[in-house]
């Protein structure tokens, strides 16, 4: 089994079954804190799967959409986080 079959046959499906309890976990998070963590983590996933891609077809092309992804996840991220301690104040 090389790596190409290793990520292919056994990354990707963990990958996706991931996205999907995470989307289930999306929907039904009893709040908005949850529901962004999950949102980040649904990006962060996406990332990985991206990545894999990426490699899996050897085109580095990918690996900068993946960090353009983080970065805006990130940032999406800090801007949540803000909002939140705006509304805490506000409170």
């Amino acid at each position: 089994m090389s790596v190409y079959d290793f990520l292919y046959y056994i990354i990707l499906p963990v990958l996706a079954i991931s996205t999907l309890l995470i989307f289930i976990r999306f929907l039904i998070g009893p709040s908005l804190s949850d529901r962004v963590v999950a949102l980040d983590l649904l990006l962060t996933t996406g990332i990985g799967i991206i990545t894999i891609y990426s490699i899996y077809t050897n085109q580095p092309a990918f690996l900068d959409i993946a960090m353009i992804m983080a970065l805006i996840a990130f940032l999406g991220t800090v801007a949540f986080s803000y909002y939140l301690d705006k509304r805490e104040k506000n409170e």
